[in-house]
């Protein structure tokens, strides 16, 4: 008897800690209450453990846990908090609604223990750019803009006025991997750089990645620009839009079938024409762009979206010559829970980038077109397994083509059509990490990327005889590939590794190492990325680049939570970078690989930065030292030289003040110490020219550059917020002291002040040109 109750017991005992040990599954989305966009980066807390988790790039959270009673925190910036208290006895699906924060000027909020995601979280080297705040900053012609806020970021550098590309720590422009809802976008400036691709209204989200970059990115050496744009409001109609002096924009959103099916709809055009006409010059040039949207709820299970952007740029003096660019993209995506723990997301994903230029002549008239096309396959899965393990892993594959240039005579020109041929590639990457707490203090993010590019066929690889003279290439043999024939093969390790040590509720320390590959190359001989540059593959004679990059950091909040800080330092290495022998032959050249150099790269720096983001003062001001240099064998005679982006000081200071509720005031002032150039030492008479003799490369500096922005807003009145159609005014003075930055210095032949050659003409002179002066504009803005 004593052993069978002895037996009895223990039989009780053993169920009750398997049934104290079992465990269930909290999930499900986050979403805004009034618009229901899924929120990207909630954080959901479990009080009673002191964990949680942030919802994933689509809003959806899992967290698995202990049976027992738990209280829920969902904590989000701009949104106020909820708190659930659950009995979890099963797996549980919750989804949230949060509702947006709005507080009158007289009320006092006192809150307990801020979440300090600065602090807390693993992310170091990365930048959220907030779209609200970008909205209320000064604009070039009152058009916000997230690249010209990216180019005030610690560690990024600009190229100056008149382009959007932008340099992130020692990285060239063409080494950021730039996406809009996935899909690559090659070239992202509108009008020469005054506009980016990306309209302010459509963005919901977006991240600069500058270090630390998680195992699921690829193909870029710097940077990745991760831009996702709203998905529509599901619960009722609305539009916005804007009349500015150089560009309108209007969108719309709202329903199809209400919480379940929505879409939007956005396009935006520009009007210099008139402006231009008004002067008397005979030119053209416009942009316009496009998005659209589509999203599907087809249960909690199940979303499906499609996105698409269509972008275009046109510049034509008269009817003699005129150029254009272009950007097309479109995403199809599917999310799926497989289970409460386990999330995927299949994406098929198509980018077309093309550029032409047309030259109209009775006798030398011709049509250029160049492009490259994309196509990528993404499958993506989360696991949840624990609230202290987030597992991520995957596939991406893409297929490439590069078409060069083809010419094509126009009219009666007598010039025959020629093509250069055609190159293809494949890339291959298979992911796998994990974000894991450690300890309360210690958390890592680490992971491998497994990436296989194949240059492919069909093509024919010249071989050259050694040493190869780039200026008349003798040809020895010529290999011939068939289609889909791999021609090359490079395979790459890129392993990723993040730490984050909390030394106390207030501040923490962080480090990263990433190894990243990068197998297109731009190919230019310049320093600012134009739309007619040719992009390449790594290929026969080409290697993909490589780098490796360092860095540290230490983190801290001040005045609970409202003010955060950091500052870091990086090193990265980069490895056979891309440049060409001097005074290349880089348009339409059938001997390119003869004009490839590939070489060492280095850079480090210190970032330092400081944000506020509530109340009515906020803003940032960020300082960068940074330093890079080059050595490439063949090019300035085998000597290290300055990177042409290299700007050793760079400072930022962004602010917005909120007098009150109907005005907005914004400030943003910047300041680089001058890029390197490479000037002229001497000259030399050919024939009947006059031509510059160059030495060492970057060996000149341009003037510092410096320039101050203000903006005004001017909001509806408060009782006019409850009205349907509501108006603002946006009122900004771009270069507010009228400030020469030079753009760029040329040489030419003497000349005086009527334009007339001075002498015999063999004096030279060089000329500074600058873009902008004083810019006012004024921007009307409707809701509905």
């Amino acid at each position: 008897m004593k052993k069978a109750i002895l037996l009895l017991v223990g039989s009780i005992i053993i169920m009750y800690s398997v049934h104290a040990q079992q465990k269930y599954t909290l999930n499900g989305y986050v979403r805004d209450g009034n618009t229901g966009e899924e929120l990207i980066g909630v954080t959901v807390i479990i009080k009673e453990i002191s964990n949680g988790v942030v919802t994933n790039p689509y809003g959806f959270y899992s967290l698995t846990l202990a049976q027992g009673d738990y209280t829920i925190i969902y904590s989000y910036m701009g949104y106020r908090n909820v708190e659930r208290t659950i009995s979890l006895t099963k797996n549980e699906t919750i989804n949230i609604d949060l509702q947006e924060d709005v507080q009158e000027i007289e009320e006092v909020v006192i809150q307990g223990e801020a979440l300090d995601e600065h602090v807390a979280d693993l992310n170091m080297s990365v930048n959220e750019i907030s779209v609200k705040q970008v909205k209320e900053l000064p604009a070039l012609f009152g058009e916000p803009d997230i690249i010209k806020t990216i180019q005030m970021l610690p560690g990024v550098i600009n190229a100056g006025e008149g382009t959007s590309a932008f340099f992130v720590r020692g990285g060239s422009a063409d080494q950021n991997l730039i996406l809009i809802d996935e899909a690559p976008v090659y070239d992202p400036s509108h009008l020469f750089g005054l506009f980016s691709v990306f309209n302010a209204d459509v963005i919901k989200d977006a991240e600069l990645y500058k270090g630390g970059i998680p195992s699921q990115y690829g193909g870029r050496l710097s940077s990745i620009l991760d831009v996702r744009t709203k998905d529509g409001n599901n619960k009722s109609f609305h539009g916005n839009g804007g009349i500015g002096l150089l560009a309108s924009r209007l969108m719309l959103e709202g329903p199809i079938k209400k919480d379940h099916t929505s879409f939007l709809l956005s396009g935006r055009r520009s009007y210099v024409e008139p402006l231009i006409k008004a002067t008397g010059e005979d030119f053209s040039v416009y942009f316009y762009d496009v998005n659209a949207k589509v999203n599907i709820r087809h249960s909690n299970k199940d979303r499906f979206f499609i996105a698409l952007y269509a972008g275009r740029d046109s510049f034509s003096f008269g009817e003699d010559f005129g150029f254009n660019w272009g950007n097309y993209t479109g995403t199809f995506r599917w999310n799926h829970l497989f289970s409460e723990r386990l999330f995927s997301n299949t994406s098929i994903i198509a980018s077309r980038f093309d550029y032409g230029l047309e030259f109209q002549d009775p006798e030398e008239g011709f049509e250029w077109l160049s492009n490259i096309h994309e196509y990528s396959l993404k499958q993506d899965f989360t696991f949840f397994l624990n609230p202290r393990n987030e597992l991520s892993f995957g596939y991406h594959g893409t297929y490439r083509e590069f078409h060069p240039g083809k010419i094509m005579p126009t009219s009666d020109s007598y010039l025959a059509s020629a093509e250069l041929p055609q190159e293809y590639g494949l890339d291959h990457a298979l992911y796998l990490g994990n974000e894991q707490k450690l300890t309360e203090n210690l958390s890592a993010r680490y992971g491998l990327r497994v990436s296989l590019f194949q240059n492919i066929g069909p093509y024919d690889v010249k071989v050259y005889e050694e040493p190869v003279n780039s200026y008349d290439p003798e040809v020895i043999d010529v290999l011939e590939y068939g289609e889909f024939e791999p021609i090359k093969n490079y395979l790459n390790w890129e392993p990723r590794l993040s730490l984050r040590y909390r030394l106390d509720i207030h501040s923490s320390i962080k480090a990263s190492y990433n190894r990243m590959a990068q197998n297109t190359h731009l190919i230019s001989a310049g320093t600012v990325p134009l739309p007619f540059n040719t992009w390449s593959p790594s290929s026969y004679y080409l290697k993909p680049q490589l780098a490796d990059q360092v860095a540290a950091g230490y983190f801290r909040n001040f005045k609970d939570n409202t003010i955060e800080a950091s500052a870091e330092v990086y090193y990265k290495e980069m490895h056979n970078v891309t440049d060409f022998a001097d005074n290349a032959q880089l348009f339409f050249n059938d001997d390119l690989a003869t004009e490839f150099r590939q070489g060492e790269s280095w850079s480090y720096g210190l970032e330092l930065m400081a944000q506020k983001k509530e109340g009515d003062f906020t803003g940032f001001i960020s300082y960068t030292w940074s330093k890079t240099e080059r050595k490439v064998p063949g090019v300035n005679q085998g000597k290290t030289f300055k990177a042409n982006y290299d700007r050793r000081h760079s400072l930022n200071l962004v602010t917005t003040y909120h007098l009150s509720d109907r005005w907005t005031f914004g400030m943003n002032f910047t300041y680089n110490t001058g890029r390197p150039i490479t000037l002229p030492s001497g000259k030399y008479q050919y024939d009947e020219y006059l031509v510059d003799q160059h030495t060492e490369r970057n060996t000149y500096l341009l003037e510092d550059y410096h320039r101050m922005d203000l903006s005004a807003n001017l909001n509806p009145r408060k009782n006019e917020k409850r009205e349907r159609f509501k108006t603002s005014w946006n009122f900004s003075i771009y270069n507010v002291y009228n400030r020469k930055n030079p753009f760029t210095i040329y040489s030419r032949v003497a000349q005086d002040e009527d334009g007339n050659v001075i002498g015999d003409g063999t004096d030279k002179e060089l000329r500074k040109i600058y873009l902008f002066p004083i810019l006012p504009s004024v921007t009307f803005n409707v809701n509905f």
